[in-house]
Protein backbone atom coordinates (compact mmCIF):
# COMPACT_ATOMS: atom_id res chain seq x y z
CA UNK A 1 0.00 0.00 0.00
CA UNK A 2 2.81 2.40 0.89
CA UNK A 3 4.56 1.61 -2.36
CA UNK A 4 1.42 2.38 -4.36
CA UNK A 5 0.86 5.69 -2.61
CA UNK A 6 4.45 6.75 -3.00
CA UNK A 7 4.49 5.80 -6.68
CA UNK A 8 1.27 7.74 -7.26
CA UNK A 9 2.61 10.78 -5.41
CA UNK A 10 5.84 10.48 -7.36
CA UNK A 11 4.01 10.36 -10.71
CA UNK A 12 1.97 13.43 -9.77
CA UNK A 13 5.03 15.36 -8.64
CA UNK A 14 6.88 14.32 -11.80
CA UNK A 15 4.17 15.87 -14.00
CA UNK A 16 5.20 19.12 -15.68
CA UNK A 17 4.23 22.24 -13.76
CA UNK A 18 1.79 23.51 -16.48
CA UNK A 19 -0.03 20.16 -16.36
CA UNK A 20 -0.35 20.33 -12.58
CA UNK A 21 -1.69 23.87 -12.83
CA UNK A 22 -4.20 22.81 -15.46
CA UNK A 23 -5.40 19.92 -13.30
CA UNK A 24 -5.75 22.17 -10.28
CA UNK A 25 -7.63 24.80 -12.26
CA UNK A 26 -9.95 22.22 -13.82
CA UNK A 27 -10.67 20.73 -10.39
CA UNK A 28 -11.43 24.18 -8.99
CA UNK A 29 -13.90 25.01 -11.76
CA UNK A 30 -15.64 21.65 -11.51
CA UNK A 31 -16.17 22.17 -7.77
CA UNK A 32 -17.22 25.79 -8.39
CA UNK A 33 -19.84 24.86 -10.99
CA UNK A 34 -21.23 21.97 -8.94
CA UNK A 35 -21.51 24.11 -5.82
CA UNK A 36 -23.25 26.92 -7.71
CA UNK A 37 -25.64 24.44 -9.34
CA UNK A 38 -26.60 23.03 -5.94
CA UNK A 39 -27.12 26.54 -4.53
CA UNK A 40 -29.27 27.58 -7.49
CA UNK A 41 -31.43 24.45 -7.18
CA UNK A 42 -31.81 24.87 -3.43
CA UNK A 43 -32.68 28.54 -3.85
CA UNK A 44 -35.32 27.84 -6.50
CA UNK A 45 -36.88 25.15 -4.31
CA UNK A 46 -37.07 27.56 -1.35
CA UNK A 47 -38.65 30.24 -3.56
CA UNK A 48 -41.34 27.91 -4.93
CA UNK A 49 -42.15 26.79 -1.40
CA UNK A 50 -43.94 30.13 -0.94
CA UNK A 51 -44.30 31.55 -4.47
CA UNK A 52 -46.42 29.82 -7.10
CA UNK A 53 -44.53 28.87 -10.30
CA UNK A 54 -45.78 31.30 -12.98
CA UNK A 55 -44.67 29.24 -15.99
CA UNK A 56 -42.83 26.01 -16.70
CA UNK A 57 -40.59 24.78 -19.52
CA UNK A 58 -43.30 22.31 -20.51
CA UNK A 59 -45.80 25.14 -20.92
CA UNK A 60 -43.32 27.18 -22.96
CA UNK A 61 -42.73 24.26 -25.33
CA UNK A 62 -46.46 23.51 -25.57
CA UNK A 63 -47.22 27.16 -26.37
CA UNK A 64 -45.13 26.84 -29.53
CA UNK A 65 -47.39 24.05 -30.77
CA UNK A 66 -50.86 25.32 -29.82
CA UNK A 67 -52.62 27.94 -27.75
CA UNK A 68 -52.68 27.37 -24.01
CA UNK A 69 -55.99 27.34 -22.19
CA UNK A 70 -56.30 30.13 -19.63
CA UNK A 71 -55.29 28.86 -16.22
CA UNK A 72 -55.62 30.07 -12.64
CA UNK A 73 -53.77 28.91 -9.57
CA UNK A 74 -56.01 27.00 -7.17
CA UNK A 75 -54.99 26.54 -3.51
CA UNK A 76 -55.18 22.94 -2.33
CA UNK A 77 -58.05 23.76 0.04
CA UNK A 78 -60.16 24.75 -2.97
CA UNK A 79 -59.61 21.46 -4.77
CA UNK A 80 -62.10 18.70 -4.07
CA UNK A 81 -60.60 16.13 -1.64
CA UNK A 82 -61.63 13.34 -4.00
CA UNK A 83 -59.53 14.97 -6.75
CA UNK A 84 -56.47 15.01 -4.49
CA UNK A 85 -57.00 11.36 -3.54
CA UNK A 86 -57.61 10.32 -7.14
CA UNK A 87 -54.31 11.81 -8.35
CA UNK A 88 -52.38 10.21 -5.52
CA UNK A 89 -54.09 6.84 -6.05
CA UNK A 90 -53.31 6.99 -9.77
CA UNK A 91 -49.73 8.24 -9.65
CA UNK A 92 -48.23 7.48 -6.23
CA UNK A 93 -50.38 5.62 -3.69
CA UNK A 94 -47.56 5.66 -1.11
CA UNK A 95 -47.07 9.43 -1.42
CA UNK A 96 -47.51 9.99 2.32
CA UNK A 97 -45.14 7.16 3.25
CA UNK A 98 -41.92 7.98 1.38
CA UNK A 99 -39.35 10.80 1.32
CA UNK A 100 -39.42 11.39 -2.43
CA UNK A 101 -38.36 7.98 -3.72
CA UNK A 102 -40.58 4.92 -3.29
CA UNK A 103 -37.85 2.34 -2.66
CA UNK A 104 -40.33 -0.53 -2.29
CA UNK A 105 -41.80 0.23 -5.71
CA UNK A 106 -38.34 0.64 -7.23
CA UNK A 107 -37.31 -2.78 -5.92
CA UNK A 108 -40.46 -4.33 -7.41
CA UNK A 109 -39.72 -2.82 -10.82
CA UNK A 110 -36.09 -3.98 -10.72
CA UNK A 111 -37.06 -7.48 -9.59
CA UNK A 112 -39.68 -7.84 -12.32
CA UNK A 113 -37.37 -6.53 -15.03
CA UNK A 114 -40.13 -4.22 -16.15
CA UNK A 115 -39.43 -1.13 -18.23
CA UNK A 116 -42.13 0.88 -16.49
CA UNK A 117 -41.01 3.64 -14.17
CA UNK A 118 -41.49 4.05 -10.43
CA UNK A 119 -41.61 7.83 -10.47
CA UNK A 120 -43.23 9.42 -7.42
CA UNK A 121 -45.40 12.53 -7.31
CA UNK A 122 -42.45 14.44 -5.87
CA UNK A 123 -40.25 13.41 -8.79
CA UNK A 124 -42.97 14.33 -11.25
CA UNK A 125 -43.41 17.70 -9.55
CA UNK A 126 -39.68 18.35 -9.84
CA UNK A 127 -39.81 17.50 -13.54
CA UNK A 128 -42.98 19.48 -14.27
CA UNK A 129 -42.09 22.58 -12.27
CA UNK A 130 -38.39 22.92 -13.10
CA UNK A 131 -37.30 20.68 -15.95
CA UNK A 132 -38.28 19.43 -19.39
CA UNK A 133 -40.22 16.37 -20.52
CA UNK A 134 -37.74 14.82 -22.95
CA UNK A 135 -36.03 11.81 -21.39
CA UNK A 136 -32.29 12.12 -20.88
CA UNK A 137 -29.65 11.29 -18.29
CA UNK A 138 -29.17 15.01 -17.61
CA UNK A 139 -32.84 15.51 -16.83
CA UNK A 140 -32.97 12.41 -14.63
CA UNK A 141 -29.89 13.54 -12.71
CA UNK A 142 -31.39 16.99 -12.11
CA UNK A 143 -34.71 15.42 -11.10
CA UNK A 144 -32.93 13.12 -8.65
CA UNK A 145 -31.12 16.09 -7.09
CA UNK A 146 -34.26 18.24 -6.84
CA UNK A 147 -36.51 15.57 -5.34
CA UNK A 148 -34.97 15.38 -1.81
CA UNK A 149 -34.69 19.19 -1.74
CA UNK A 150 -38.39 19.51 -2.45
CA UNK A 151 -39.22 16.96 0.24
CA UNK A 152 -37.00 18.88 2.70
CA UNK A 153 -38.43 22.35 2.06
CA UNK A 154 -42.02 21.71 1.00
CA UNK A 155 -44.86 20.05 2.85
CA UNK A 156 -46.68 17.14 1.25
CA UNK A 157 -49.68 19.43 0.77
CA UNK A 158 -47.51 21.96 -1.07
CA UNK A 159 -46.07 19.26 -3.33
CA UNK A 160 -49.54 18.07 -4.28
CA UNK A 161 -50.79 21.64 -4.76
CA UNK A 162 -47.95 22.52 -7.15
CA UNK A 163 -48.36 19.24 -9.02
CA UNK A 164 -52.09 19.76 -9.57
CA UNK A 165 -51.53 23.32 -10.79
CA UNK A 166 -48.77 22.62 -13.33
CA UNK A 167 -49.67 19.12 -14.58
CA UNK A 168 -50.90 18.80 -18.15
CA UNK A 169 -54.42 17.39 -18.50
CA UNK A 170 -54.60 17.59 -22.30
CA UNK A 171 -53.02 19.51 -25.17
CA UNK A 172 -52.55 23.03 -23.84
CA UNK A 173 -54.57 22.31 -20.70
CA UNK A 174 -52.36 22.94 -17.68
CA UNK A 175 -53.54 22.91 -14.09
CA UNK A 176 -56.64 21.62 -12.38
CA UNK A 177 -58.60 24.85 -12.88
CA UNK A 178 -58.29 24.69 -16.67
CA UNK A 179 -58.85 20.92 -16.66
CA UNK A 180 -62.08 21.06 -14.66
CA UNK A 181 -63.44 23.83 -16.88
CA UNK A 182 -62.38 22.37 -20.23
CA UNK A 183 -63.36 18.77 -19.60
CA UNK A 184 -66.42 19.10 -17.37
CA UNK A 185 -67.43 22.79 -17.32
CA UNK A 186 -67.04 22.95 -13.57
CA UNK A 187 -64.63 24.18 -10.90
CA UNK A 188 -62.01 22.15 -9.00
CA UNK A 189 -63.98 22.23 -5.75
CA UNK A 190 -67.08 20.73 -7.40
CA UNK A 191 -65.49 17.76 -9.13
CA UNK A 192 -67.33 14.50 -8.53
CA UNK A 193 -65.57 11.18 -7.83
CA UNK A 194 -66.16 10.04 -11.43
CA UNK A 195 -64.85 13.30 -12.89
CA UNK A 196 -61.82 13.30 -10.59
CA UNK A 197 -60.94 9.73 -11.52
CA UNK A 198 -61.22 10.49 -15.23
CA UNK A 199 -58.97 13.53 -14.96
CA UNK A 200 -56.41 11.52 -13.01
CA UNK A 201 -56.55 8.81 -15.67
CA UNK A 202 -55.54 11.37 -18.33
CA UNK A 203 -52.26 12.26 -16.62
CA UNK A 204 -49.96 9.47 -17.90
CA UNK A 205 -50.53 10.53 -21.52
CA UNK A 206 -52.21 13.96 -21.61
CA UNK A 207 -51.62 14.53 -25.32
CA UNK A 208 -52.96 11.21 -26.57
CA UNK A 209 -55.43 10.05 -23.95
CA UNK A 210 -58.72 11.86 -23.45
CA UNK A 211 -61.22 11.38 -20.65
CA UNK A 212 -63.34 8.96 -22.70
CA UNK A 213 -60.41 6.70 -23.58
CA UNK A 214 -59.31 6.71 -19.94
CA UNK A 215 -62.69 5.65 -18.56
CA UNK A 216 -61.65 2.02 -17.94
CA UNK A 217 -58.58 3.05 -15.98
CA UNK A 218 -60.64 5.61 -14.09
CA UNK A 219 -62.68 2.85 -12.46
CA UNK A 220 -59.62 1.39 -10.72
CA UNK A 221 -58.49 4.91 -9.78
CA UNK A 222 -61.84 5.59 -8.12
CA UNK A 223 -61.46 2.38 -6.12
CA UNK A 224 -57.89 3.34 -5.20
CA UNK A 225 -58.97 6.80 -4.05
CA UNK A 226 -61.52 5.25 -1.73
CA UNK A 227 -58.95 2.76 -0.46
CA UNK A 228 -56.31 5.34 0.54
CA UNK A 229 -59.03 7.37 2.25
CA UNK A 230 -59.90 4.34 4.40
CA UNK A 231 -56.41 3.08 5.22
CA UNK A 232 -54.89 6.45 6.13
CA UNK A 233 -52.55 6.90 3.18
CA UNK A 234 -54.23 10.23 2.39
CA UNK A 235 -53.62 11.67 5.85
CA UNK A 236 -50.66 13.90 4.90
CA UNK A 237 -52.63 16.04 2.46
CA UNK A 238 -56.22 15.90 3.77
Amino acid sequence: MLIRRSSRASSESDAPRPVRRLRARAGFWVRFVLLRAVLVMAGSVVIYAVINPPMTWTMVVAARQHDLVDRQWVPLKDIAPVMRRSVVAAEDANFCLHWGFDMAEIRKVVASGSSRGASTLTQQTAKNAYLWQTRSWARKAAETALTPLIEAFWSKRRILEVYLNVAEFGPGVFGIHAAAREHFRTTPDRLTPVQAARLAAVLPAPKSRGTDQASRRSRSIADGAATIARDGRAACFE
